[in-house]
């Protein structure tokens, strides 16, 4: 069952949920302006290519990107110069886009309500698994590189 618990299970309900709110929300709301179908676009392709630059070198370096599992190597290089969770921000980044795709300003809390699910959800525990394998190096790319952004 601890397979269901993945970022991409959370990723897919929460892009269903806004789907449907999209889809069933009262008239007279929307983003339909061309400049929102721009930065849609943007929003997911961007986070689309974060996911593979991180995915890339987390193969590179020899370590899981898998979720619950112990990494080998705390990865520094590569994206993971600008952001410790480039996969979690391109997951965020594709729900915004989709929530602006979809035409759907009433499921725009479900951005923020996503962050602190997959930060509580993830991002906490492996921090605390790196913090605990990697000690000092984690202190300091700690020091070196934001959470987010």
């Amino acid at each position: 069952m601890k397979w269901i618990d993945t970022p991409p299970v959370w990723l897919a309900i929460f892009v269903v949920a806004a789907y449907n709110i999209g889809r069933f929300q009262p008239a007279g709301l929307s983003f339909r302006w061309g400049i929102f179908d721009l930065l849609a676009g943007l929003l997911i392709g961007g986070g689309i290519v974060l996911m593979l630059l991180a995915v890339y070198e987390m193969r590179r370096q020899r370590t899981t990107f898998i979720p619950h599992r112990e990494a080998d190597h705390l990865v520094q290089s590569g994206i993971f110069k600008r952001t410790r969770n480039p996969i979690y921000l391109g997951d965020l980044m594709v729900l915004s886009g989709l929530v602006l795709r979809f035409d759907a300003p009433l499921a725009l809390p479900l951005i923020p309500i996503f962050l602190w699910l997959i930060e509580k959800r993830f991002v906490l525990p492996e921090e605390d698994r790196l913090r605990r394998k990697f000690r000092a190096d984690f202190a300091r790319y700690c020091t070196k590189t934001r959470r987010w952004l």
